[in-house]
């Protein structure tokens, strides 16, 4: 007969975490650190020890803080497309063309905080991280131009699809820098607003 001692058997309930698990664990870990510190400026050992895991099993998932950042943009990214899908298929919400412009602002002012990080390092010459943004950009720009194609064929889609994610980056920085003289919000609303006026006028030219 086997005999199995209490170590072993606590051993064997105390399973340890999966791996998505801890990876969860270091992008939380992460984002909140970059709450009050540039990226650049954040340590392994800061990491590891906010997230409760040793600096190995840190190592053992991320090589470099460009490949947390990326998992932390990815998270942030993939989930204001899954939103957008969800929300332009929803027939139940008003989703013609001005509502859809001032959604996709609101969205995307919405995360500012952690967008502001990738913009920094992407500024500073982080290659990577810039061309993880392109990709992002180009993906997302293809998207919105085919939902407003799909509501207004009559509108040049890609120009309007600039303009909003433009506007998008100014109205974060402005935020950014908490300018007291434009009202954020009201400026997303009176962008939906005239663009229903655009509409109602290219509709009766033609």
């Amino acid at each position: 007969m086997i005999q199995t001692t209490s170590k072993e058997l606590k051993g064997d309930s105390m399973a340890a975490p999966r791996k998505d698990n801890v990876k969860e664990l270091i992008i939380n870990a992460t984002e909140q650190l970059l709450e009050t510190q540039k990226l650049s400026e954040i340590t392994f050992a800061q990491i590891a020890s906010s997230a409760g895991i040793s600096k190995g099993t840190l190592y053992y998932h991320y090589k470099n803080k460009n490949d947390i950042l990326f998992d932390i943009t990815d998270k942030y990214l993939q989930q204001q497309w899954d939103d957008l899908i969800a929300w332009t298929e929803n027939p139940q919400k008003d989703t013609s063309l001005h509502r859809l412009v001032q959604y996709v602002l609101e969205r995307d002012v919405a995360n500012v905080g952690m967008r502001l990080h990738f913009f920094y390092d992407a500024m500073l010459g982080n290659e990577e991280v810039r061309s993880k943004l392109m990709q992002r950009y180009f993906d997302f720009a293809n998207l919105i131009s085919k939902k407003i194609s799909d509501r207004n064929e009559n509108l040049p889609a890609e120009y309007i699809t600039w303009l909003i994610l433009l506007i998008s980056d100014g109205l974060f920085i402005h935020k950014t820098l908490n300018n007291d003289n434009l009202d954020v919000d009201q400026f997303i609303k009176q962008s939906g607003l005239f663009m229903k006026q655009v509409i109602s006028y290219v509709e009766n030219e033609n």
